[in-house]
């Protein structure tokens, strides 16, 4: 990108790409200055600004929130034009986020749930068909008879996975763990998925391709799918030990993991329900994660969730750790500790200092994970809590 731009590229787009690569690296002043540049040129460009406030922390003097609502007022309210409702979805976004930042939450709400009520809009949630695809995997045949291997007696390198909902903190695990002389971080990688289609035989299509790969489960060399993983991935090790692949999504994989990778750590991330739910829906992922922008579909998604690891935990246990990210906040050492200890590793005090891990990050959270750990993140929300009272009692939090 710096050589595009050298090269006298110049348009919102690219300076946008510019300064997201900038934040994966950690650089996030030079990002800011990118962004600024942009958003001087085209004030217009929502991308940018949606960016730049969840850089960090949002003040006053900043002049975000006049700036955010100035193009507010010039876009028209009533609009069926998708790519202009996403637009000032992005807007009220970022003025929510600066709202919430300066701690104006009764104004903050509102913002948060314009933009989401257009997200949700433009992304419908299909609960039949999750409930359908969670059910399918409840009633696939059990693989309990699969007993899990040592990790430490493979002698080849050896994936970690990280699993469980978006946003409990499965980054921070990942940074912290990747600290350790024996484990690389190998970042989400879909690759599971893929040799599981190939050696299903199932096109890749959302649900309905899952259900096809369900039903044809019994079928699947796991062997061979392992094989096929192992393959696609170990060089990511970089000469270590183990890998990790961190797709929060794999917990929907956990039978299928188990059976191809018996002696491969499955880290399950766990955090407080309303915590989750409330990340997910202050998230603002884009055009996916449809269940994450109403809160009736957001129960229906961490319900569905909640069931299935249940499922796990009774159908296959041992197959998974949890790792409480309360814990881990709180008591690093010894969570951490245990952890190393599922993967037939000592402790290593880097562990605790994920903030100094180099590596770049491509999540929502790269720029919190790259301080040190913190409680910070623990029950933020109850700042909302009258307005999040449906979605506690649809979920049964206490």
């Amino acid at each position: 990108m710096e050589k595009v731009i050298s090269a006298g590229v110049n348009s919102p787009g690219e300076l946008n790409l510019y300064a997201m690569l900038l934040q994966f690296q950690g650089e996030f002043e030079k990002a800011r200055v990118v962004l600024h540049q942009c958003l001087r040129r085209w004030p217009h460009y929502a991308d940018a600004e949606v960016m730049l406030v969840t850089l960090g922390k949002q003040n006053l003097e900043s002049g975000r929130l006049d700036s955010v609502r100035n193009q507010l007022q010039k876009l028209p309210l009533v609009d069926n034009d998708c790519d202009a409702m996403f637009v000032r979805a992005e807007f009220e976004y970022a003025q929510f986020k600066i709202l919430d930042d300066l701690g104006q939450y009764v104004e903050a709400w509102p913002a948060l749930e314009r933009c989401n009520m257009l997200m949700h809009e433009l992304n419908h949630y299909d609960a039949i068909g999750q409930t359908a695809f969670v059910d399918a995997l409840i009633a696939m045949e059990s693989a309990a008879e699969i007993q899990c291997g040592s990790p430490s007696s493979c002698n080849e390198p050896t994936p970690i996975f990280i699993v469980g909902m978006p946003r409990t903190g499965s980054t921070l695990l990942e940074r912290a763990l990747s600290r350790h002389s024996a484990i690389a971080s190998a970042g989400e990688l879909m690759d599971f998925w893929r040799q599981l289609h190939w050696s299903a035989d199932v096109t890749p299509a959302r649900s309905d391709g899952l259900l096809k790969i369900i039903q044809r489960s019994a079928d699947i060399d796991y062997a061979e799918l392992g094989a096929r993983y192992l393959k696609q991935t170990q060089w990511r090790a970089q000469g270590r030990k183990f890998y990790i692949d961190k797709l929060p999504a794999n917990i929907q994989m956990v039978a299928f993991i188990r059976r191809a990778l018996p002696h491969a750590p499955i880290l399950h991330m766990v955090r407080d329900p309303m915590d989750t739910c409330f990340s997910n829906f202050k998230a603002m992922f884009g055009n996916v994660s449809s269940y994450s922008y109403d809160l009736q579909a957001l129960a229906h998604f961490y319900n569905q969730y909640a069931r299935l690891t249940r499922h796990w935990h009774e159908q296959l246990p041992g197959a998974m750790l949890d790792v409480s990210y309360a814990a881990l906040v709180s008591d690093p050492q010894s969570t951490l500790r245990a952890v190393l200890e599922r993967c037939g590793l000592a402790m290593e005090e880097s562990c605790l200092h994920p903030e100094l891990n180099a590596s770049p990050v491509a999540t929502p959270s790269s720029a919190q994970v790259r301080e040190s750990i913190h409680t910070r993140g623990l029950d933020q929300w109850r700042q909302y809590a009258k307005q999040l009272e449906p979605l506690r009692a649809a979920i049964g939090a206490v």
